[in-house]
């Protein structure tokens, strides 16, 4: 897996060992997988839905709505 190099506030990595010190994630890298991951599905769900929306203008286009 490739490495990268992150900048994050204090405060938000503050949170993210927080998260890893109850236990809820691994380690930092586990956390930050999560939140990219939730966030790609987001977008991913965005993008369908505007992808639909598009479609359903099309169609009424065509109706003549």
């Amino acid at each position: 897996m490739p490495m990268i190099s992150l900048h994050l506030p204090r405060k938000m990595l503050e949170q993210i060992d927080e998260l890893v010190r109850r236990g809820i994630y691994p380690n930092r890298s586990e956390v930050i997988r999560a939140a990219v991951r939730d966030l790609l599905y987001k977008e991913a769900v965005v993008a369908a839905q505007m992808k639909v929306e598009e479609e359903e203008n099309d169609i009424s286009l065509l109706r003549g709505r």
